[in-house]
This record gives C-alpha cells, sequence and structure tokens, in this order.
C-alpha cells in the first residue's frame, strides 16, 4: 500500500446536501493497492487469530516451569502461597503465575523495542520527510518480510511505516492488559499471548532497522560490508574520547556529523558499546566498537572517555556515578533515561558547554541529537587535556597486591556471584603477590558488580580482576559491520540446500553478554558450526563477542569467513533490532524459494519453517527483557531457540517429549494421512548446561520432518560426529531420527544398522509435512 496526503479545493460543487461553494477538502492519506499478492487470511491479527497455530505448537512443545519462589506478590491481596496446587486470592494457579510473569517480561521487552523505534521513525520523518522511500538496495525485492507477513501491508515510505506501529501498539495495550489481577487464567493462553507478543517485537524491530538503513547510509544488504574496529586497544588514548551507549543511533550519529561538518573527523575518537556502537559503525565505520554490554564499567573506570553519552536500553543505571569517580561529562539524551539530571535542550550550546567545562554541571538532559553531537565534541575536545591524569586507565599490580590484603574473607563475593567465580581465592592469592587466578576471571567476569556491592572492605573487585593483566589494554579485532537484510538472489541460491538439508542448518547467534563460561564459549560454538558449512549469522552484542577472538594467524572469524548468507558464511546483520532479518530470511525462504504466499499468510509461513528450514538461534548469554521477547518471536515462527544456563531464570522452557510418539504425527500434505515424523526439532526452548550440550542440541535441532534423504544423513553426520567428539558414544535417540536405510551416513551404515536392530526400528514414511488440515486441500 501506498499514501498519500490530497488536498483539494473547490469553487462550487453540488452535492446531495446542495450546493457547496469555496470548500476545501483535506483528506490525511489516500490508500493506493500496489501489492500484487492478494490479502491472505490474517492480515493485522488480534490475539485470539493465530491463537489455534498457538495451541498446535505448545501442544507438541508443552511449558515446563521454574518458578523461583511459590508466592505471587503483584496485588493488594498480599502474598499469595501457590505451592501444592493452591490458588491465590485471584485464582491463579502456579502454572499459569509463572506464565503471567513470562508474558509481562516479553510485554516490557516489544515496548522497549516498539517505543525505541517509534522516536527513530519520528526523527528520521523530521529529518528527512515522511515520503523518505524505504531502499534496502536492489538485490531486496522482499524489503520487509515480516511486515507484509503479519500486516499485509507493503511498506514504501517511512510515513507508512507509522502505520505498522500503531497496529503494535494497540496489540501491545490488550496483551499488557492481560496481564492485570483477574483476567486470563489459563497457562497456555498466558502462552499464546506470550508468542503474539514476540512476533509483534520482531515487528517493531524491523521497522526501526529497514528505516535507518533506507536513509542513513547504512550497509544495505553488503556481504563485504566494511571490517571496523573492535576493542579497547583500538582507541587513540591520546585523543579525545566520546564514548556512546545504548541502542538509538540519532545522537551518535549527530556527534559524527558534527565531527564531519567541521573538519574534525579524525581528530576525536568516537567509540561505543552496545547496540549504538553496532548502529554507529554502521553510519560511520571509523566509529570504534568497545565491546558488549559487560564492558561498561570497565571502559569508563579505564578513565579514556571525556564524555559519556547514552540514550536507552541496557544502560546499567549507575553509569552516571562511574563517570563521575574519573571527571567523566555525562550527556543522557532519551526521556526513558533521564537520570536525575536538568533538561538543558532548550538552551544555547555555548551556555551548556561551559557549564560543563566549568564543573557547575558534571551531567546534562539534552533531547535534541544535533545539540548533543555539537556540546560532546566541544566539551570532550576542551576536557581531554584536564583528563590526563584518569587516562593513565589501568591500576597497578602492587596496588592490586595492597587492596587484596583488605580482604577480609566473608566469602559475599563467592555467594552473589552469578558465575560463581573463586574470587575470594583470586584475592587473597593477589594478596601474596599471585595475580593470575584474578587474570583468570577476566573471560568470566560479566560486570554485573554485584561481588563489588557486598563486599565488605569495599575492594574495587571488577576493576582488580580487569587490570590484574594488560589484555584488556591489548585488546584489538575487527567486526564486519552490520549489513541488515539478506538478499533475495542469496535466498534462491540456497532455499533449496537448507530446505533440503545439503545445507545442514542456519545457526544464529544472538543476545546479551551475560555468559556462565565467558565469551570464549560463544565463539568455539560459532567457529564449530562455521567450520562445518552451517550457515552462521549473528546480531547484537553475540555478535561483538564472536570477533573478539583471533585465530593462530592473528585473524578474527570475520576475517577469516566470508559474509554471505552461504554454507560457512559468519554474518553479522547489525543490532539487537537487525534479529528480524534473520526470522525474515526464513520467511523469505518459504516465499521465494517455494512460493508460498507471504502476504498476512503468518501460519502457512510459520509451518513450512517450522518443518522444513533448518534454523536454530542461540542466546548464550541471554538476559534482558527483550531478550524473552526476541526469542518468543523466533518461536511462533517455529524456530528453536537454545539459552545458556543462566536461561533458566526466565522460569520457563518448552520442550517436547520424544518418547510421546503421538505427539509427533503431522499431516502428508500429499496424502491426507497422519504420519508418524520423528522429533523434529525436538525443542522449541532449550536451556543447556554448557558448550558442550548446546553444541549437540544445535546440530539435532536442524533437523526436519521434509530433510531429503541426502539432507538427513547429512544432518546426522554431524549430530553423530559432535555426540562423539564430546561423549564419546553414539546417541542413544538416533533410530528416532533415521526413518529410510538412505538417511543413514554411509560411512557409519554397519554400525547404526546394529543399533537400529537392537532398537526394533523400522523404516518411515517421509511425508509431505504440514501441521494444518487446511493445506492439504489446498494442494491436492
Amino acid at each position: 500500500m501506498s499514501r498519500k496526503d490530497l488536498y483539494v479545493k473547490l469553487r462550487e460543487a453540488t452535492t446531495t446536501l446542495g450546493v457547496l461553494r469555496d470548500v476545501e477538502i483535506s483528506i490525511d492519506r489516500v490508500i493506493y493497492e500496489e501489492f500484487e499478492e492478494p490479502m491472505g487470511p490474517t492480515p493485522t491479527p488480534s490475539i485470539r487469530v493465530l491463537r489455534n497455530w498457538d495451541h498446535i505448537l505448545l501442544k507438541r512443545y508443552r511449558p515446563f516451569y521454574m518458578p523461583f519462589c511459590e508466592l505471587c506478590c503483584l496485588c493488594t491481596f498480599g502474598k499469595c502461597d501457590l505451592s501444592m496446587g493452591k490458588r491465590g486470592a485471584c485464582g491463579l494457579d502456579m502454572a499459569s503465575q509463572q506464565s503471567r510473569i513470562v508474558l509481562l517480561a516479553c510485554c516490557i521487552g516489544a515496548s522497549t523495542h516498539t517505543s525505541h523505534a517509534k522516536h527513530l521513525i519520528e526523527y528520521l520523518i523530521e529529518r528527512y520527510g515522511r515520503d523518505s522511500p524505504i531502499d534496502l538496495s536492489e538485490g531486496i525485492g522482499v524489503e520487509a518480510p515480516i511486515t507484509r507477513l503479519v500486516t499485509g501491508m507493503k511498506p514504501r515510505t517511512l510515513r507508512d511505516l507509522e502505520d505498522v506501529l500503531s497496529y503494535v501498539d494497540n496489540q501491545l495495550i490488550h496483551l499488557l492488559a492481560s496481564t492485570h489481577t483477574g483476567q486470563e487464567g489459563d497457562a497456555l493462553d498466558f502462552e499464546s499471548k506470550v508468542l503474539h507478543t514476540g512476533m509483534l517485537d520482531h515487528l517493531a524491530m524491523e521497522v526501526a532497522d529497514i528505516a535507518q538503513i533506507s536513509v542513513m547510509g547504512f550497509p544495505k544488504s553488503d556481504p563485504d560490508a566494511p571490517l571496523v574496529d573492535l576493542g579497547f586497544g583500538t582507541v587513540d588514548r591520546s585523543k579525545p574520547v566520546i564514548m556512546v551507549v545504548g541502542h538509538n543511533v540519532p545522537s551518535a550519529a549527530s556527534i559524527v556529523d558534527y565531527l564531519i561538518e567541521n573538519g574534525l573527523l579524525g581528530q576525536v575518537e568516537v567509540t561505543g558499546l552496545c547496540c549504538t556502537a553496532h548502529d554507529a559503525a554502521r553510519y560511520n565505520p571509523r566509529t570504534k566498537i568497545i565491546g558488549p554490554i559487560s564492558w561498561q564499567v570497565r571502559y569508563i573506570r579505564s578513565g579514556l572517555p571525556d564524555v559519556v553519552v547514552v540514550d536507552e536500553q541496557c544502560i546499567r543505571t549507575n553509569l552516571i556515578d562511574e563517570a563521575r569517580k574519573v571527571g567523566a561529562v555525562f550527556i543522557a539524551t532519551s526521556e526513558k533515561n533521564c537520570q536525575g539530571l536538568r533538561d538543558r535542550t532548550e538552551d544555547p550550546a555555548d551556555e551548556i558547554v561551559k557549564d560543563l567545562i566549568g564543573g557547575r554541571e558534571d551531567g546534562v538532559l539534552i533531547f535534541d541529537p544535533e545539540k548533543v553531537g555539537e556540546v560532546a565534541v566541544r566539551v570532550a575536545m576542551t576536557l581531554a587535556s584536564k583528563r590526563r591524569k584518569y587516562k593513565e586507565g589501568a591500576i597497578s599490580k602492587d596496588a592490586i597486591v595492597e587492596q587484596a590484603k583488605r580482604c577480609v574473607k566473608c566469602m559475599e563475593c563467592l555467594r552473589t556471584c552469578p558465575n560463581n567465580l573463586p574470587i575470594m581465592d583470586a584475592v587473597n592469592a593477589a594478596a601474596k603477590g599471585d595475580l593470575s587466578l584474578l587474570s583468570s576471571l577476566y573471560d568470566q567476569c560479566i560486570g554485573c558488580l554485584k561481588c563489588e556491592g557486598v563486599c565488605r572492605a569495599k575492594l574495587p573487585i571488577h576493576s582488580m580482576i580487569v587490570w590484574a593483566d594488560d589484555v584488556f589494554e591489548r585488546e584489538t579485532f575487527k567486526i564486519r559491520s552490520g549489513r541488515g537484510a539478506i538478499r533475495d538472489t542469496e535466498i534462491r541460491a540456497v532455499g533449496g540446500p537448507i530446505v533440503f538439508g545439503e545445507i545442514p542448518g542456519v545457526v544464529a547467534f544472538v543476545g546479551c553478554a551475560n555468559y556462565a563460561y565467558g565469551g570464549r564459549d560463544v565463539y568455539e560454538m560459532a567457529e564449530e558450526f562455521a567450520k562445518r558449512r552451517y550457515i552462521v549469522l549473528a546480531s547484537g552484542c553475540a555478535a561483538m563477542t564472536l570477533g573478539m577472538y583471533k585465530d593462530e594467524e592473528g585473524k578474527t572469524i570475520y576475517e577469516r569467513f566470508p559474509g554471505s548468507f552461504d554454507a560457512g558464511g559468519v554474518i553479522n546483520v547489525g543490532s539487537c533490532i537487525s534479529n528480524p532479518h534473520i526470522a525474515g530470511a526464513a520467511i523469505k525462504i518459504a516465499n521465494i524459494f517455494a512460493r508460498r504466499p507471504l502476504r498476512a499468510n503468518y501460519e502457512e509461513i510459520a509451518d513450512y519453517v517450522l518443518n522444513r528450514v533448518g534454523a536454530v538461534g542461540v542466546a548464550w548469554g541471554a538476559m534482558s527483557q527483550k531478550a524473552a521477547s526476541i526469542a518468543s518471536g523466533f518461536w511462533r515462527l517455529g524456530i528453536p531457540v537454545i539459552v545458556g544456563p543462566h536461561g533458566s531464570k526466565y522460569r520457563r522452557a518448552l520442550l517436547g517429549r520424544s518418547d510421546r510418539e503421538e505427539d509427533w504425527f503431522v499431516y502428508d500434505a500429499r496424502t491426507g494421512e497422519k504420519v508418524y515424523c520423528g522429533p523434529a526439532p525436538e525443542h522449541l526452548f532449550y536451556m543447556a548446561e554448557g558448550k558442550e550440550e548446546a553444541i549437540v542440541m544445535i546440530a539435532k535441532l536442524c533437523m526436519r520432518p521434509n530433510d531429503t534423504t541426502k539432507g538427513r544423513a547429512i544432518k546426522l553426520s554431524h549430530y553423530i560426529d559432535l555426540y562423539r567428539k564430546f561423549y564419546d558414544a553414539l546417541p542413544e535417540d538416533v533410530h528416532l531420527f533415521v526413518r529410510t536405510m538412505a538417511d543413514i551416513p554411509i560411512t557409519m551404515k554397519d554400525e547404526i544398522l546394529a543399533f537400529l536392530k537392537e532398537k526394533g526400528w523400522r523404516e518411515k514414511t517421509i511425508p509431505d509435512p504440514t501441521l494444518l488440515p487446511r493445506l492439504i486441500r489446498r494442494r491436492e
């Protein structure tokens, strides 16, 4: 659809009401139908429209709840005990309460991305105009697959994206209302609403990213997007340094714009963390990415940033205090994160700069991105020379030893550490002059500062871990700038091999840096599957983590593997709001390769993805509510997600039961018969305790009922090989995934045949699989 303003002025008009003279008619929008595809069955679906599809999924992948406690404390009835089958004062039982908490978390996550998208669209419209076209490159014909799939709209301009967000707003209000005391009471219906929330989240994120790609000059579906600097060691400490943190890029982009307009680019270091850093580097590749969310405090404590600019999302709420400790100026730029600062938006830039440099204020709130750019640069350039003493950075080794001697051995640090790190032992060793144990904790520390919060001796434990060695200062890496969407031509090239199983799978590493055993696990998982010719994608903090390790030749994973969507490719799609390009690739396989109708046809596309597209998401460091809502958007599409050990704190999993044969029947679209397809994929949301378990599960969850015999043999060979690598045995469930003799990998045939005989295995039919009876009739 395309929408345009219409203004008409008539001197005289004859109507059924009579003759009207000097009439002025203003119509906000005239809708022109430009979509070549007819409208599908589910345009802009309400909560109830896709409920049947959700229940099909939830019947197979049953919620498994892991409550933090047995109480509900959400209303003024007080604390209700829900243990042992009891119900609360409102009537909720434990399962319903846990699913309600999950829905609340996902509503928070989806609202965060939607709010980001709305502010971004408003800014871009003000700067570039409502009629600015959506442009993701010539290689993109299906430019907004999730928008088309969910709403039935084909957006042409920024104005059209406003309408998409209006739909999301409307639905989120109803979803949040469902969590009120005395509303929804059924656990599975809460879970259905969770899936609906995730779908909306992906829709809002897609709107945000295609808007900024279209008008801000980001890479447009470029497999060879530029390699940009990553790591603390890439920063020139002799220059003024600006640090940007958050997720909404306009303020960071305005800093770059001001430098360019005033001939200062290269004289000031623009650095960043989290997704603002991703998008600032997409805006200008000379921006330097320091690292993920977990590095915020260590970077400020290094003393390098002269000015800290924050916008919204995933920002430590005490960064302003950390900035004050090192004499850095703090600028907040979002109404969602005001930090108690005085609003200086309407004040002249000269006055703001004067007050900040003179120390009359150490932080300000500015909502105008252009003014942020000017103030941040001018303050940094003046302040840098005055902050030399802070830029020395590291705590000396001798100072660490002396501080370690103050430890009172209370063990509070060990008790509170999310990763159960042996902090006290490391500090005690440091007190004796051995810093090696502290240094060994570096890669596993996630920068939460909980240890410092409980330390009775008030030790700067996080800083001691970071500076026990000089590794932080020496870290220099390369990461490929976020490319955005996958080209239609790439989809056409690999759609068949993915669906038939010849490319064994698509593995996406997404989410936060809340890693239980350090970021190396994420890198090693990605490298394992890239070497095995899977397609590997990444976004957000996970994409940064992948780039922070080098091989023997000193090359990062982005320098060793191509950035194309093909076997063996390692693709950074961009920031968190770029995640829909991963889901969009699966959707486009169904539409472009399989020619399934896309427009407002959610159930059929999701059914296709679940049964035919071997894709798996891995959120190894899942932390925020946004990560929960992002994952739920993948689930509704039939894409399984694996999380690390901290993922159990999301309070529930969606697990299949391979022993319940009745759960694994599908319709054969050729005959209409119900056919057993095996547990593929076995789970929809799975928590793995370690890297090894996750790697094996990724290979298993890439299997799909539609795999050809050649494709299934390839997938089985990887699954068995990886299981043997880590567990030195043949998987006990191999017989569930061998449908015919042709599925058996040739090099393992004798051993597997003997195993199948022992299990009493029989050959099975390979169906044309679907879970939707209506698709049988359509294909006859």
